[in-house]
């Protein structure tokens, strides 16, 4: 792309282009993951959907990949390219909450953490991330699970209107009412169907919680599996709770000759009525001997984000992810074994739980079709050195294969890497030959398709 292009959308836009001669090129072209080395043609900071609209036309225009970034936290890096335009909304992190509607818009560059932080003054909240950095865009297009799943459902169910430019340049606004099906595509349909500059989300009450870890030694690993999956069946919907593999940070709980030893966890988080909180957390107590324990009162924004400094931006990471509707003895037998080679303290597998709100909601009401699913698991290694990648990969992998025996087919797309192209369809299940129709309809040149690609 000349110099002459990048003047003409310079013209056109008010935000920042920052091609690889402007100072600055070599931060913006980075993304959260730092396996991913790629260098656009052009940064496009939008500092409204009007610059969106030109950045959109200027791609489809000159024939240009085209990314979209909004936290940058795709781990596959689907916020950049090489040689094309980058959409980046890092600069529009405005969020306006309405207390007496209980609803919150926010613009497409918003984190996890800015919404959370917003939303306490009023006591209100949404199903959110685990890492508050995360941006708020790839999280509920994706589905979005968190804390308050259980309870509140996916953030996608919580969405109750967006504004995009899909890749016509139109500027839309989608709800139940105005244009349907693409609303239905963008509640888990990820970055297929445009570039949403606004969300506006349905809020509940959410303020303080009782959460933080409890600790377990590993022999104890397939007991407190075999726990979690019976109490998780009939537990309170205000418990959110998920067991985890880590390598133990250094804590004032921790003792210092064990910090960096692998454990498992168990990791509640009670938004219920705080009277109740030792009632529902003192079986977890009991599924095990508790080596070490970090629960107490907190706000809500300070526990999402309790997991921020384990995965700094610019580590080398990568993920994979698989659903199931039941945790097997099978599957059990599988995290016990592979579990406790968590290799880095930055590292993590989680089995977070997806029953409760999220399976009243049926599996094609929204793009997300996993409903009968009752446990998502993301295995996530990440490391600093590149020359660890091999196996840290392998990890990885070697988990991945030895938990497919007993998992749902397909699994959830913001757990995706870059080698999982081929699982799209068994991700989507039921709804994807709708959604293929919908990408006809909206993107028939598949102008968005850095992303876990559904073909026109």
């Amino acid at each position: 792309m000349g110099g002459r292009s990048v003047d003409g959308l310079r013209e056109r836009v008010r935000g920042a282009v920052i091609t690889p001669a402007d100072e600055g090129y070599e931060q913006a072209r980075r993304v959260y993951n730092g396996m991913v080395d790629r260098r656009p043609a052009a940064v496009v900071r939008v500092a409204h959907a009007g610059d969106v609209m030109a950045a959109v036309d200027f791609a489809r225009t000159n024939a240009l990949e085209l990314a979209v970034r909004g936290g940058a936290h795709s781990a596959p890096g689907f916020g950049t390219c090489d040689d094309g335009l980058v959409i980046d909304f890092s600069g529009l992190r405005g969020v306006r909450i309405d207390p007496v509607r209980r609803t919150a818009r926010c613009e497409g560059g918003v984190t996890w953490g800015d919404l959370n932080d917003a939303g306490y003054a009023f006591g209100l909240g949404v199903t959110g991330g685990i890492i508050s950095t995360t941006g708020i865009a790839g999280l509920t297009l994706n589905g979005g699970f968190g804390h308050l799943a259980r309870g509140l459902g996916l953030s996608s169910d919580n969405l109750i209107s967006a504004d995009v430019v899909t890749a016509d340049g139109r500027f839309r606004t989608v709800s139940e009412e105005e244009e349907p099906d693409l609303f239905w595509a963008l509640r888990g349909g990820g970055g297929n169907f445009g570039a949403v500059t606004s969300f506006e989300y349905r809020l509940s009450p959410v303020k303080d919680v009782v959460a933080g870890p409890f600790v377990y030694e590993l022999e104890h690993a397939a007991d407190v599996l075999r726990f979690y999956r019976e109490y998780i069946r009939e537990a309170p919907e205000q418990l959110g709770l998920f067991p985890g593999f880590h390598r133990a940070p250094p804590l004032p709980f921790i003792p210092e000759d064990r910090v960096g030893d692998p454990f498992i966890l168990l990791i509640p988080c009670w938004s219920g009525p705080p009277e109740r909180a030792e009632e529902v957390l003192a079986p977890l107590r009991d599924a095990a001997p508790v080596f070490a324990e970090g629960v107490g009162p907190v706000p809500y924004p300070a526990f999402a984000s309790a997991f921020d400094p384990l995965l700094p931006p610019g580590l080398q990471q990568y993920w994979k992810g698989v659903f199931a509707s039941e945790l097997t003895d099978g599957a059990i037998a599988a995290h016990a074994e592979h579990g406790p080679l968590v290799p880095t303290v930055h590292s993590a597998v989680h089995i977070y739980p997806i029953n409760g709100a999220c399976h009243r909601v049926p599996a094609d009401a929204t793009a997300f079709a996993h409903r009968e699913a009752t446990f998502a698991t993301v295995l996530l290694a990440a490391w600093p050195d590149p020359a660890d990648d091999a196996p840290n990969t392998a990890f990885v992998r070697d988990y991945y294969a030895a938990l497919a025996p007993h998992s749902d087919e397909g699994g959830y797309v913001g757990f995706m890497d870059h080698d999982d192209q081929h699982r799209i369809e068994a991700n989507y299940r039921g709804n994807y030959t709708r959604l293929a129709e919908l990408k006809r309809r909206y993107d028939p040149g598949n102008l968005f398709h850095l992303n876990q690609n559904i073909r026109p």
